[in-house]
């Protein structure tokens, strides 16, 4: 009979050392694929193989496309490239981000559930914001077991108790006590798996997580039209509801939780303002010259009307600066001596 034989693992924050705390507590002989995301980013090389493997007794290399599931293995997603499995086989793709991160969790978690159902088992471990909470979320759904580190004992808790939040969790462990939890999992026996066990929904979410152009041209999207613009490219964001989870898909792809999507609009907001001050102090400095230019003219009046502008402008680049340093949070220093460790 097949086993809780499918692990798959997400982090971001925090996530290189919860991951190799969790892989030096596997035997040799684990008889389960281990699977990989934390976030990186896309221009930075990852070692992570090469640590993992110096940490635990499972050897851990990128996944490749096309790379057949072994046993006692850990595959680990690449930069720039999202980490789906299909049947018995790894799909390594850069399709759309999700929650602003290629990789991200949520299309491992995802496309695993959709193929192997109860026996995949789901963990997320320290990170920020709320990747990984629908991947998570499906795993469940799908009659699979979930696996969340106890916040408390997170480098960055912000990720296990967005899970926590939105999913019944089977677990809520220390790090420390996840290992053991997923070994015992592995040898336990599991009902039949369905050949149906993905929804259409899913089917059409792991497609557009490979950036495949007969869903992207297909007008049926997951989900129901929003009001709100999709961050990266603009598009109509589709909601898509489930229990009382929300989140966001565009016509390309892109995929955001609600809190990934507040994220992202707060950055692309302070973008815009940044622009928004950079252009009006140009044009203050530019209307300050052009008014020197005709006071030397003895074009008084027209210096007059330029030094007018040029005020405006500084008026208005005064407010937005305000807005921006204002709206950024306060940072405590605390005296040395006095912070607490862990």
């Amino acid at each position: 009979m097949p086993t809780h034989d499918i692990i798959v693992v997400g982090a971001s924050a925090g996530g290189v050392e919860a991951v190799m705390a969790l892989v030096q507590g596997f035997p040799a002989d684990l008889p389960a694929a281990v699977f990989v995301v934390v976030h990186f980013p896309a221009s930075s090389p990852s070692v992570l193989p090469q640590i993992l493997s110096r940490a635990g007794p499972l050897p851990a290399t990128h996944a490749r496309h096309g790379e057949v599931i072994q046993p006692g293995r850990i595959y680990v997603a690449a930069p720039d490239l999202h980490l789906q499995l299909h049947h018995d086989v790894i799909h390594v793709v850069r399709g759309p981000r999700e929650n602003r991160c290629r990789p991200a969790i949520d299309p491992l978690f995802r496309s695993a559930a959709a193929v192997y159902g109860p026996r995949v088992t789901g963990v997320i471990l320290s990170g920020t914001l709320g990747d990984g909470t629908a991947g998570l979320l499906t795993v469940k759904q799908r009659s699979g077991v979930a696996v969340v580190q106890d916040p408390a004992s997170a480098l960055f808790p912000e990720m296990p108790r967005n899970a926590l939040e939105y999913v019944q969790a089977d677990y809520v462990l220390p790090l420390a006590e996840i290992a053991p939890v997923l070994v015992r999992l592995a040898y336990e026996p599991v009902a039949e798996v369905s050949t149906e066990i993905a929804s259409n929904d899913d089917r059409k979410e792991i497609a557009l997580a490979e950036a495949d152009m007969a869903t992207l041209e297909n007008q049926e999207k997951p989900g129901v039209p929003s009001v709100f613009g999709c961050p990266d490219c603009g598009g109509t964001l589709w909601e898509l509801q489930e229990a009382e989870l929300l989140r966001f898909r565009c016509r390309t792809g892109h995929a955001f939780s609600a809190d990934g999507l507040l994220s992202a609009q707060a950055e692309a907001l302070e973008a815009a303002l940044w622009a928004a001050l950079r252009g009006l102090e140009e044009t203050a400095a530019l209307e300050r010259r052009m008014a020197e230019r005709a006071r030397n003219r003895t074009l008084n009046r027209v210096a007059e009307n330029f030094e007018q502008r040029a005020r405006t402008a500084e008026q208005q680049a005064a407010i937005i600066r305000k807005v921006l340093v204002d709206s950024k949070p306060k940072v405590t220093v605390e005296p040395e001596g006095n912070s607490n460790h862990q």
